[in-house]
């Protein structure tokens, strides 16, 4: 989906009191073609967007539409949701508005993000008072306290003969029911602090989220930091985790430690109080060397951490440590995958992710992460979109690509290949998808899951996708063999069920959003 940088030159121009034919002379191209650009009918980039910029003074940053695709998203996002339903409002109005009046999509985005987190909570805290057994006994307790409150003071109350010794004995019980009362209430409270806490998570998350796109994902303090932890560690170059443990034992009285059990249900974890850094025997050299390399970044690197947290003005101390948690993993990636000589293995080995893993003796998953992270202005990767989902399909990393709708939270279009990629384990899946508005992507998806350490651990995998332009699929291995030129054999795809305007889907999992509301068609019934 095209952002409206057309529409941003037009009023640009007009402001400037350029004319079309001027304007076009200047930058090299036709008058035509630059009206068809105005009209949001093409797309512009690399030299054109430099001159186009040059020419209307502004920065070229402010054509390049990363931003506003986004907004675009949201504001698409937003007006499906059946709070809105019947608005009439849909992806034509979302790209008018953000490119006439970014300030009032920028508030729309937000009151849509605050009613999703509201919505969550009031969710959350119905499914806690229908299925969760602690709360119906917690609740059982505070009826049967207020019972026997009451019954004692109306016995007070109503039966004027009562002995000293017998009214005591029911004020003090009435006096033991309330102080137990007040320990189920507090507990009570206590359970929905929890719910609450969970969607304040949610919206640090996203909070977390606008400073990784804000950045585009690239933040060269980190890569500058990285580099000089390389050299302080081992002139040599050397990285493996012998040097990455001495290091730590060195510089910050960390110790190590392997075992067979260490903490319930965790693969590996941090003990502040006794500085050490412990892991299952189970777990892969690969993820060992990265939360070593982690660990470091964060204790050597925390001032720079925590500086780039503060400038992205985070409203939350969730937020922030979600915010430090990511910087530390971005810094690690940065430390183990030094950003020139990475570059130039991607490019040597066009892009294989099990070939660079292979290199690097690093997971497919942290490959997947650091090229995402190529996004040097002067030297970078090509362009990739990153997704990771559970078993149950929700999805719980993701980056995307301008042009490309990925859903912030909840589920995919349940045709996309992380989905497929479950069906065949360690197996990387590849396919074409083409939106219904005729962009196309190439997928790139594997299923991996953590080794077990007994009968009893359940290994739980994840799916992890790239995603890039399909004009960049030549540029990897993973376009070899594929007839791009033809699109009947791509996979029609949308984003997700709600958003997507395929409504003879066969795989639908949800009623499309229509803008009208009431004429919205009715749901799918799934053929048995």
């Amino acid at each position: 989906m095209r952002g409206p940088i057309g529409l941003r030159i037009s009023a640009r121009r007009k402001a400037t009191g350029t004319s079309q034919a001027a304007l076009a002379r200047a930058v090299g191209i036709s008058p035509s073609y630059l009206n068809l650009i105005e009209a949001n009918k093409r797309q512009v980039g690399g030299a054109l967007v430099l001159r186009l910029a040059e020419q209307l003074g502004i920065d070229a940053a402010e054509l390049t539409g990363e931003a506003e695709h986004r907004l675009i998203h949201e504001l698409i996002e937003a007006f499906s949701d059946p709070a809105l339903n019947g608005t009439g409002m849909g992806p034509d109005h979302a790209r008018q508005l953000v490119a006439t009046s970014p300030d009032i999509a920028q508030v729309i985005a937000r009151l849509h993000r605050a009613l999703v987190v509201a919505k969550s909570d009031g969710e959350a805290y119905s499914d806690r008072l229908r299925a969760d057994p602690l709360l119906s006994q917690l609740l059982h307790q505070v009826l049967s306290g207020i019972t026997a409150i009451r019954s004692g003071a109306e016995i007070l109350e109503s039966v004027p003969d009562l002995s000293v010794e017998e009214r005591d004995r029911f004020l003090s019980s009435i006096g033991r029911e309330t102080r137990s009362l007040g320990a189920v209430a507090r507990n009570l409270i206590g359970q929905f602090d929890q719910t609450s806490h969970a969607g304040g998570f949610a919206s640090a998350r996203r909070e977390v989220d606008d400073m990784i796109f804000a950045a585009d994902n690239h933040f060269p303090e980190l890569e500058v930091a990285a580099a000089d932890l390389r050299e302080a560690i081992d002139p040599s170059g050397a990285l493996d985790e012998a040097t990455m443990i001495r290091v730590l034992a060195e510089r910050h009285d960390v110790r190590v430690q392997r075992s067979i059990q260490s903490g319930v249900g965790k693969a590996f974890g941090y003990d502040t109080n006794s500085r050490t850094l412990w892991f299952r025997n189970t777990v892969a050299f690969s993820t060992r060397r990265f939360q070593l390399a982690r660990l470091f970044a964060e204790l050597d690197c925390s001032d720079t951490l925590e500086e780039i947290a503060k400038s992205a003005q985070l409203s939350s101390l969730t937020a922030r440590r979600g915010a430090r948690r990511y910087l530390g993993s971005y810094l690690a990636g940065a430390l183990l995958f030094p950003y020139d000589a990475f570059l130039a293995n991607a490019q040597e080995l066009r892009y294989d992710v099990d070939a660079l893993s292979e290199s690097y003796s690093a997971s497919f998953e942290q490959i997947a992460h650091r090229l995402v992270t190529l996004r040097k202005p002067e030297a970078s990767g090509l362009p990739f979109g990153f997704l990771r989902a559970d078993p149950a399909g929700r999805l719980s990393k993701h980056f995307p690509l301008p042009g490309l709708l990925l859903p912030n939270s909840g589920h995919a279009c349940p045709l996309w290949a992380i989905y497929s990629a479950f069906r065949m384990p360690d197996q990387v899946v590849r396919q074409v998808a083409r939106f219904t508005d005729g962009s196309r992507f190439l997928f790139i998806a594997k299923a991996v899951s953590r080794r077990s350490s007994g009968f009893a651990d359940q290994a739980q995998p994840h799916s992890i996708l790239l995603v890039t332009d399909i004009l960049h699929a030549d540029s990897t291995v993973y376009g070899d063999g594929l007839n791009l030129g033809d699109a009947r054999t791509d996979v029609r795809v949308g984003p997700t069920c709600r958003l997507c305007t395929r409504a003879d889907c066969a795989s639908r999992q949800e009623e499309p959003w229509a803008p009208g509301g009431e004429d919205a068609p009715p749901p799918l019934v799934p053929t048995l």
